[in-house]
């Protein structure tokens, strides 16, 4: 199977960071793996301190379908609100 370019956009629902360029997945069942490593990104280079727990990385295929959402919570070492 060839990889397939997946957009991972993150948003709270009011905020959103668009992926424009999408990234190549070799497969789609390592589409969590990815989607982690979004979220993480976005922590660490977008606004760190921030409340990330009404994140979510939401998944898109290359026809636009959403093939998966994951919230920033279940990403290890996620800081959240006190």
């Amino acid at each position: 199977m060839a990889a397939r370019t997946f957009r991972f956009h993150c948003t709270d629902g009011q905020v959103a960071i668009i992926d424009t360029a999408g990234v190549d997945v070799p497969t789609e069942a390592q589409l969590g793996r990815y989607a982690e490593q979004a979220a993480r990104y976005a922590m660490a280079y977008v606004g760190r301190g921030l409340d990330w727990s009404e994140w979510i990385v939401d998944v898109h295929d290359p026809n636009g379908r959403r093939v998966l959402m994951l919230p920033f919570r279940d990403v290890r070492d996620t800081p959240l609100a006190a």
